[in-house]
């Protein structure tokens, strides 16, 4: 077996905002394994909240020998080298068996999730037109997290009259924020909050009424946070740079979903090789949020296919 990694920028369409600062590309790292001449592949987006670098997650993944899925998760941590490498391996296992992850997993009927579209963070002006020009998708997702947010939220209403709206915080509120904001969440048809507070200050919900359901997503990265999650959070957005890829995902939703909580299958900014494991996990979800391709001005090769049922799983020619 042999694993290799590299480092690759994706250009966005316009510049991407959240309460954390802005940017202009996606950088991902790809992985490759190849064993017996066939090669699988998947891809991460290492995320500086959690500590990670592209230099230190190269790192994690060059260090490693032969390894298999079965004994990945005592190789290396939740995140985004297990991610990259789960998702080649078991790319590689289905092309060795000649057939698809979706039969692997037991999923026999496959088909496309309406996904939400993110609108950036901008002036309510800005954000507005954003909007507008996206009024035609079902879902849209507006970042906020800041001190000015009813605006923001007012102004995208007025641009998107008739799309579901959710939001996301990205732990930029407080308890007392999120209060005063949820009976104007319920009255301009919010369906979810994504991490209204620092996941270190996340004891705050417990007890609080919640008007509008929230989802952890700082909060929740693996199966073992669902202890700490209940009487905080209603849903569980899993990503796969989180979780470290597909097989710990499956299991982070089966327990989530046996815990009580709603799922959400959600995503960094990257290619659609990156979005492509995580249709699979939304297949059922209430919420899906795999628009990273959308964000992109340029994509891998036999990208996702998205329309007006959604985003579709891949073609076996991109992954799985």
């Amino acid at each position: 077996m042999h694993i290799s990694v590299q480092a690759e920028t994706f250009k966005l369409a316009k510049v991407f905002t959240i309460s954390r600062g802005s940017r202009t590309q996606a950088e991902v790292l790809t992985v490759r394994v190849e064993r017996d001449g066939h090669i699988g592949w998947g891809e991460c987006v290492p995320y500086a909240r959690y500590g990670e670098t592209l230099l230190s997650v190269t790192a994690q993944i060059e260090a490693l020998g032969a390894v298999s899925r079965s004994d990945l998760a005592e190789e290396l941590p939740a995140g985004a080298a297990r991610n990259a490498v789960d998702c080649a391996l078991w790319d590689l296992d289905a092309k060795t068996a000649g057939v698809r992850v979706s039969d692997m997993i037991g999923l026999s009927v496959l088909g496309p999730e309406i996904t939400a579209y993110t609108l950036s963070l901008d002036t309510p002006e800005a954000m507005q037109a954003q909007a507008a020009l996206n009024a035609f998708r079902p879902l849209l997702k507006i970042k906020l997290g800041t001190p000015d947010d009813m605006p923001r939220l007012e102004a995208v209403r007025r641009g998107a009259p008739k799309a579901r709206i959710i939001v996301d915080a990205n732990e930029g509120w407080s308890a007392e924020a999120y209060s005063d904001l949820a009976p104007h969440l319920v009255r301009l048809g919010v369906e979810l909050v994504e991490q209204p507070l620092p996941a270190a200050e996340d004891h705050a919900l417990l007890g609080l009424d919640r008007p509008v359901p929230l989802c952890a997503d700082e909060s929740c990265h693996d199966s073992s946070s669902l202890i700490d999650m209940k009487g905080k959070y209603d849903f569980a957005n899993i990503k796969l740079d989180k979780t470290g890829g597909l097989t710990e995902a499956l299991a982070l939703r089966d327990a989530a979903q046996a815990s009580g909580f709603g799922i959400m299958v959600g995503c960094m900014v990257g290619s659609s090789l990156a979005m492509a494991p995580a249709v699979l996990v939304a297949q059922g979800a209430a919420f899906t949020d795999l628009d990273g391709p959308l964000l992109l001005a340029e994509d891998r090769d036999h990208f996702l296919k998205f329309d007006a049922d959604g985003v579709h799983p891949p073609e076996a020619a991109l992954w799985g």
